[in-house]
């Protein structure tokens, strides 16, 4: 088993997480990426998707964020995320509306630059959409 690490995961609404665990592995902007403990310190943004925390018993935290920051050190992962809830919490209306207005800031863009950023966003979440869809069929 991976050494462990300290994981903190903070939303506006509260903290989430604050745990030493095995494994995190982050949707950020230019691609996902897998922590253990000693990796090379750097920051992120983080696109909407799932973080799954590996935690040190060897069980799977799924949870879906909205975008945000990771900052990782040799001994620790942190994220700020715009929006964080447990996928066992999250409900289909949640992504549907979520999407509505993803949809509704494409069509209000002013610049192509803002109309590019809201339909990547919009297409990040009809993808969080489809895997929360999987996770669903599968229980």
């Amino acid at each position: 088993m991976a050494e462990a690490f300290k994981f903190e995961l903070v939303s506006p609404e509260r903290l989430l997480m604050s745990e030493d665990v095995a494994q995190v592995v982050v949707p950020a902007s230019e691609g996902q990426f897998t922590m253990l403990r000693g990796h090379s310190p750097f920051m992120s943004t983080i696109r909407p998707g799932v973080i799954e925390v590996t935690r040190e018993a060897g069980k799977i935290a799924r949870i879906f964020v909205r975008g945000g920051f990771a900052e990782a050190s040799p001994t620790s992962l942190t994220i700020l995320a715009e929006r964080a809830i447990p996928v066992e919490e999250l409900r289909a209306d949640v992504i549907a509306r979520e999407i509505q207005d993803a949809s509704e800031d494409v069509a209000d863009a002013q610049t192509d630059e803002k109309r590019r950023l809201a339909q990547e966003k919009l297409d990040q979440l009809r993808e969080v959409q489809a895997v929360l869809g999987n996770v669903g069929s599968a229980h």
